[in-house]
C-alpha cells in the first residue's frame, strides 16, 4: 500500500517499462494527458492532480540526463541542488567505511538505485558527525512552480504578466515577491515558462533555483487552436454561399476580408495563410481555417416560401446521391 506522502515511481505513473524508449514514453504521456487534462475534466481535482503527476513524470523521463540520475538514485535526484557526482562519491565513501550492506535503503555498487529519505539527511547524519565538515554549507536553491492563467489571445500573441510568489529565503523564511513573466508568442495550454534564478534562494552563496510558470489558457469563444493553426466557424447566408460574397472575419491581428466563392457548400474550409498562431522564434505563423456554416432563413412569410419553391428547379437533382 502506498503511504501518505510517498512518491510513486515515475515509470509506474506513465504505465511503461523501465527500458521504454522515447517514442513509447511520448505515446503513453499523450494518451494519459488527453484523458486527465483539466479542460476535459472541469472541476475534477483528482483529475487535475493526476495530470500534474503525469506531466512531472514525463518532464523527468523525457530528459536524458534527469532520467539517468533518476534510474540511479531515485526520487532524491529530483531535489533542488542534487549533484550526481557528489552523491556517487558519498556512496563510495560510505561503502568503503561501513561495508556494502549499509543501513536500510542505501545499497552498494551492485544495486540499480539507491533510496534514502533525503540527500541532506544522509550527508548530515552520516558524514558531518565524522569529520567530513559541513557538507550543507553550499546548496543551490530549490525550483518553484506557479500557475499562470492567460487569455487565449495573450497566449497566442505573447504578452507580459506579473504574478505574486512566496519565495523561500536562505534562512527558511518566506518573502512575498511580484515577478514579471514574459509570455512568448504561441505558448500552449499546459506549457511551462522558465524564469532563471527566481526560485528559492541558495544556501551559503549557492545560486537560487528557477521558477517554472505553468500556463493555463482560457478557451476562446470562437477560435479553436490545433498546433499553430486556428479554426473558426463562419456563419453565411444562403445567398452569400450561392452567389459568392466578400465578408469580414476576425483574426488575432484584427478583421480581414475573405472572399466566399460562389457555390460554396456548408462545411467548406477556406484558408487564410499566416493568420494563425505566431512562431515563438520568429518563424512562419500558422494558418487560420474558416469553416463555412450556412444559416438558413426562418419564420418565412407565405410569399417568401413561394419564392423559394420557385428556386427549387435550380437545386441539384439528387443532393444525397453519395449516400446511396
Amino acid at each position: 500500500m502506498e503511504k501518505a506522502g510517498e512518491e510513486r515511481d515515475l515509470y509506474t505513473i506513465l504505465g511503461v517499462a523501465r527500458d521504454a524508449d522515447e517514442g513509447t514514453l511520448r505515446k503513453a504521456y499523450r494518451q494519459l494527458a488527453r484523458r486527465y487534462h483539466p479542460d476535459v475534466n472541469p472541476s475534477d481535482k483528482s483529475a487535475e492532480d493526476r495530470f500534474k503527476e503525469i506531466s512531472r513524470a514525463y518532464d523527468v523521463l523525457s530528459d536524458a540526463a534527469k532520467r539517468r540520475n533518476y534510474d540511479e538514485f531515485g526520487e532524491v535526484s529530483l531535489q533542488g541542488g542534487f549533484d550526481a557526482e557528489k552523491a556517487r562519491r558519498a556512496r563510495e565513501a560510505f561503502a568503503s567505511r561501513f561495508g556494502r550492506g549499509g543501513p536500510q535503503g542505501f545499497e552498494g555498487e551492485g544495486s540499480e538505485r539507491m533510496e534514502f529519505g533525503g540527500l541532506d539527511d544522509l550527508f548530515t547524519d552520516l558524514f558531518s558527525r565524522r569529520g567530513w565538515g559541513d557538507v550543507r554549507r553550499e546548496r543551490k536553491g530549490t525550483d518553484l512552480e506557479a500557475e499562470l492563467e492567460l487569455d487565449f489571445v495573450d497566449a497566442a500573441r505573447g504578452s507580459e504578466h506579473r504574478i505574486a510568489i512566496a519565495r523561500p529565503a536562505a534562512d527558511g523564511s518566506l518573502r512575498q515577491e511580484s515577478v514579471t513573466v514574459r509570455i512568448p508568442p504561441g505558448v500552449s495550454d499546459g506549457g511551462r515558462i522558465r524564469l532563471r534564478g527566481k526560485g528559492a534562494e541558495g544556501r551559503g552563496g549557492a545560486p537560487p533555483g528557477d521558477l517554472y510558470a505553468r500556463v493555463r489558457v482560457r478557451p476562446h469563444r470562437f477560435f479553436r487552436r490545433e498546433g499553430r493553426d486556428l479554426t473558426l466557424d463562419l456563419p453565411v447566408t444562403v445567398g452569400e454561399a450561392t452567389l459568392g460574397a466578400k465578408v469580414e472575419v476576425p483574426t488575432l491581428e484584427g478583421r480581414v476580408t475573405l472572399t466566399i466563392p460562389a457555390g460554396t457548400d456548408s462545411g467548406a474550409k477556406l484558408r487564410l495563410r499566416g493568420k494563425g498562431v505566431p512562431h515563438p522564434s520568429g518563424g512562419a505563423a500558422g494558418d487560420l481555417y474558416v469553416i463555412v456554416q450556412i444559416r438558413v432563413p426562418r419564420n418565412l412569410t407565405s410569399q417568401a416560401k413561394a419564392k423559394l419553391r420557385e428556386l427549387e428547379r435550380f437545386d441539384p437533382p439528387d443532393p444525397r446521391k453519395e449516400l446511396s
